[in-house]
């Protein structure tokens, strides 16, 4: 009897997890890019197109944050700041400022409650480096990192890749340069993610 109901239990799970597989598949959890972009890392690469003052980039934020934190040990996240206009320009800028000082981390939940819930439209260099100074960072060699060479050449790269990636919206994950995950649940894009990391998987086996 017990042999018997341990049979059954497992046909169920093995059920369930068939189900669950059959759910991710092209054009209804992730798309295919074509053409696919080369991966900038030997490990599974997840990147995230997005903008801090995106609402659906900030209510999926604290699950990819909750996800980064028990993520593979073979997968590398890396956040892309989107432009898809010249207001969205000055956080690109912040970021890869506030990455080159090492504090992009420190202030990446600050900036999306500033521009979500404190109504914040940080558009102006001044006054984003009055607000990243109130957190801590140094003015001046925020402003410095801000304004530099290095920083609008990191901007320049991040456009090249939204159009190379045909990014139309965000927030938009891409595995390994060809497995695209767009206009999900926030819960939704994290289930697709983690299904399409093992589909990766395969393939770099093979």
């Amino acid at each position: 009897m017990n042999k018997l109901l341990k049979g059954w239990l497992i046909a169920i799970a093995l059920f369930a997890n068939g189900a669950v597989w059959a759910d991710t598949q092209p054009g209804k959890n992730y798309s295919l890019l074509n053409p696919a972009q080369p991966a900038s890392t030997k490990k599974i690469e997840v990147l995230e197109f997005f903008f801090y003052g995106c609402s659906h980039c900030f209510h999926l934020h604290p699950l990819l944050s909750k996800w980064e934190q028990t993520m593979p040990k073979d997968v590398e996240l890396t956040f892309v700041p989107t432009v898809f206009r010249d207001s969205w320009e000055p956080m690109a800028n912040t970021f890869y400022a506030l990455d080159s000082m090492g504090q992009q981390k420190q202030l990446h939940d600050v900036l999306y409650r500033a521009w979500n819930e404190e109504n914040m439209a940080l558009t102006d260099v001044d006054k984003i480096a009055d607000f990243v100074a109130k957190h801590g960072v140094d003015r001046a060699k925020f402003t410095a990192a801000y304004n530099s060479f290095a920083m609008q050449s990191k901007v320049t790269r991040a456009k090249q890749m939204i159009r190379s990636y045909n990014i139309s919206g965000t927030p938009t994950l891409v595995v390994d340069g060809k497995y695209v995950i767009e206009g999900l649940q926030p819960e939704d894009t994290i289930r697709a993610l983690k299904e399409v990391i093992v589909m990766a998987r395969k393939a770099h086996r093979s």
